[in-house]
This record gives structure tokens, C-alpha cells and sequence, in this order.
């Protein structure tokens, strides 16, 4: 099985990293975007997962891992909305902030520069690393 790579965004003030640290687990749920939810949907036990803050700090904090795939979001009013179990892994040593990756041009085509709403997102194997390096 091949390991694929993702982003998840979410508002510092909604739901930190911090507080992803001392939950130890977390269901990701609440995404309401029909591309988002393709991705939760295609997404797989072990895959590699960056958490990025949007909104305040903009940059890329910690690592997490998908602990189990998708399965119906119980915060969802209608049918057919999914969330998957993301346990963290590690926090970056250094943030990757947005003006980093905007600036770096292997980054140059990952969907949080095109798709900058998107808030479950896939990268490449070598975007991941790039990201992973520059986060040390």
C-alpha cells in the first residue's frame, strides 16, 4: 500500500494544534466542501497528514497520520458526509508559513496556493518532503 499525502486546515481559534496535541486523536469532521469530502473519502490508515493553521499564523505546525478512514460525520445534518481519525505525530520544528511556500517554486502548484479554500487537500510525495525539509 502506497502512502498518500495530505494538508488539513483549520482556524487556530476553532481547533489549535495545541489542542490536536492534548486530544491525542481527533475526529476530523465538519468539512462541508464536496472536494474536501472526495479527499476525506480517498484517504487511507498511515497516510501522512500536514496540519496547517488558516487564518491566524497561516503556516504548516505538525504532522499527523490517518488512524482510521472515512466514516459518516456525526456533526453533519444531511447524509453522506464523512470525517476521518487523524492522530498527531509530531509538531514541525520551525512553522512553514504560506509566504515560504508561496515562495519556494516546487510548491508552486499545491492546491492551498490554487485552491486556497480547500480545506482537506492532497500533496505529491516530493511536495510533502520539500515541506517536511524546510519544517526541519
Amino acid at each position: 500500500m502506497t502512502t498518500q499525502y495530505w494538508l488539513v486546515k483549520s482556524e487556530p481559534d476553532a481547533y489549535s494544534w495545541e489542542q490536536f496535541i492534548k486530544d491525542g486523536q481527533a475526529d476530523w469532521t465538519g468539512v462541508r466542501n464536496y472536494a474536501a469530502r472526495l479527499h476525506l473519502n480517498t484517504m487511507k490508515v498511515g497516510d501522512e497528514v500536514f496540519f496547517y493553521h488558516s487564518n491566524v499564523g497561516k503556516e504548516i505546525v505538525g504532522l499527523a497520520k490517518v488512524t482510521k478512514t472515512a466514516f459518516p460525520d456525526k456533526t453533519a445534518a444531511e447524509e453522506g458526509w464523512v470525517a476521518v481519525e487523524l492522530k498527531p505525530v509530531a509538531p514541525l520544528k520551525i512553522p512553514v508559513t504560506l509566504e515560504q511556500i508561496k515562495s519556494t517554486p516546487a510548491l508552486k502548484d499545491i492546491p492551498l496556493i490554487r485552491q486556497s479554500r480547500l480545506s482537506v487537500m492532497p500533496l505529491k510525495a516530493a511536495e510533502f518532503a520539500v515541506i517536511k525539509r524546510l519544517g526541519k
